[in-house]
């Protein structure tokens, strides 16, 4: 595992890097963020706000997707995968946050894992992103991130996120999320790492592996 001066080092590069970071997901209010990543499990960023540049125009609030109904919300998120079951949920979970929340997003995460296709990663974007929780929803980019370097192995999510809140120092833990998931994207990619454009390839052990075994 990274070393802890190694890890402040880490996010010291990627917060002056880009100093203030945000999810690429579009949205206006708590409301329009839930609905969105709830939009984008197994589905690119890019392709829910296009389906959500409609929508959000048409029903910004729990009570206006209601009126807008299952079908028509279908309307404008079937080129969503899973559009059928998406739909299902976050008609039922506008329900939900009309009969039991006044309408508005829970700001806990048990409210929110009570919520219909919303897991502990959708709770902890929301809590993150729009109510400023330092939390880390561990996605593929992060989990591969945090293994691939050495700043938090673990074997699942749930280990990855445990090893990333004890080890992130604290002035860097309410953006880390939004770094790592970034990194990942565009430069810890699955099958080409962007190795030599790496901001923090130094500090990687699976660089200094590499390195080794091309040294031999």
């Amino acid at each position: 595992m990274m070393a802890a001066e190694q890890r402040a080092e880490l996010f010291r590069r990627l917060r002056e890097a880009s100093p203030a970071p945000t999810t690429e997901l579009r949205y206006r209010s708590p409301f329009e963020l839930l609905i969105a990543v709830i939009l984008s499990a197994q589905a690119t960023d890019v392709s829910v706000n296009k389906a959500t540049r409609g929508l959000f125009r048409r029903a910004r609030s729990a009570r206006g997707m209601l009126r807008l109904g299952e079908s028509g919300l279908k309307e404008y998120i079937h080129t969503i995968g899973l559009y059928n079951s998406k739909a299902r949920n976050i008609i039922r979970t506008c329900e939900i946050l009309v009969e039991r929340h006044g309408g508005q997003v829970p700001r806990t995460r048990e409210a929110l894992e009570a919520l219909p296709g919303v897991g502990r990663k959708t709770a902890n974007v929301v809590l993150n992103t729009a109510f400023g929780v330092p939390t880390i929803a561990v996605d593929t980019h992060i989990f591969r991130v945090a293994n691939r370097t050495g700043l938090a192995p673990g074997k699942n999510p749930r280990e990855v996120e445990n090893g990333l809140l004890a080890g992130v120092p604290e002035a860097y833990l309410k953006d880390a999320h939004h770094w790592l998931i970034l990194h990942g994207r565009y430069t810890c990619t699955a099958r080409r790492p962007r190795c030599a454009q790496c901001l923090i390839g130094d500090l990687c052990l699976r660089r200094g592996v590499a390195d080794n075994a091309a040294e031999s």
